[in-house]
């Protein structure tokens, strides 16, 4: 016997049936494409403050996100004025990290007005962070002696020069960053693991390259520089400015060529956004060799490799000037 042929009524059961299955075909596709749209739309607004934790930030992000940078790349942090873009980034934002009053007290205000709505995260104050005091002495400024920009009474505000401090700021953003998107905590805490271990690897670099150097006596511009020097083994011999703002009175001249020439002091060390005829001043003939090194990396290209790029280049022009 043939098998038996469906009835008609059969027939319409069946077309029914797939016509049901395709519309919930349908509208699980549209369910999840609305699912993907709500997750990204969800992905964290960031605000940073200057080029080395935005480059952090964006390590912490890479394929979520990409953070937003509050002070203009090659601008100095400790005195600033917003653009309105700027201005409506911190407004925007869920989370902001930024360095500390101490390195841009003009920027405390704009952050309880501006990102009031925002979780914002000082990094100098979060766990595991290194802090120095600033150095005082007869070849360092005494920095309470003027009202220049910095908080110089109590730590020294440029904490990401060591790199210690930037993998644990790594991990402070992975974790913040979770609380707010927990769809991606995996992600973050990767890419922070992968941020870390590019540091590390600078890190060898920079201290088998700085071991020909360790007896080099250098000055550097202003005490900027204090979290790299130690944690590398060299240490400048003193500062050319009292504060971040302030020339050097005539005194203070005579007393820098005085420590050049007894001290035998073989490098000086200016920074981009000062004025290099300064330098010049203050070492007029003296036979001392010059380099520009730079805490936030100007030149380099503003991006999630810029915070390794930062230290390597501070150890190159130190290299390069002890060789001249």
């Amino acid at each position: 016997m043939g098998l038996a042929q469906p009835s008609a009524r059969q027939i319409t059961g069946l077309r029914k049936g797939q016509a049901s299955r395709r519309v919930c075909e349908v509208v699980g596709a549209i369910f999840l494409a609305t699912s993907t749209l709500s997750v990204s739309a969800m992905t964290p607004r960031v605000a940073t403050d200057i080029g080395p934790i935005y480059s952090l930030a964006a390590r912490v992000m890479a394929g979520i996100g990409v953070p937003d940078l509050i002070i203009r790349h090659g601008a100095s942090p400790h005195a600033y004025s917003l653009r309105p873009s700027e201005a409506a980034a911190l407004e925007e934002a869920d989370l902001v990290f930024w360095v500390s009053e101490g390195l841009t007290p003009w920027l405390k205000r704009r952050l309880e007005i501006l990102a009031s709505k925002a979780q914002v995260v000082e990094l100098m104050k979060a766990d595991g962070t290194v802090e120095l005091p600033y150095r005082e002495g007869t070849t360092f400024a005494n920095h309470d002696d003027h009202s220049g920009i910095d908080d110089h009474s109590a730590i020294d505000p440029h904490g990401w020069l060591d790199p210690d401090n930037g993998k644990a700021w790594l991990g402070v953003m992975a974790s913040e960053l979770s609380k707010i998107d927990p769809s991606n905590t995996d992600l973050y805490f990767e890419n922070a693991a992968a941020g870390t271990l590019e540091i590390s690897q600078a890190v060898a670099r920079i201290s088998k390259a700085l071991i020909a150097v360790r007896g080099l006596r250098f000055i550097v511009f202003h005490d900027a520089f204090q979290y790299f020097e130690r944690r590398f083994g060299i240490s400048a011999s003193g500062s050319i400015l009292v504060g971040d703002a302030l020339a050097p009175n005539p005194a203070r001249i005579i007393e820098i060529r005085g420590q050049v020439a007894e001290m035998g002091i073989g490098c000086v060390f200016s920074e981009p956004q000062f004025n290099p005829n300064l330098v010049a001043s203050v070492f007029q003939d003296a036979e001392i060799s010059t380099a520009v090194i730079d805490s936030q990396g100007i030149d380099l290209a503003l991006g999630m490799a810029l915070y390794p790029q930062v230290l390597e280049s501070i150890a190159q022009e130190i290299i390069a000037c002890a060789g001249e």
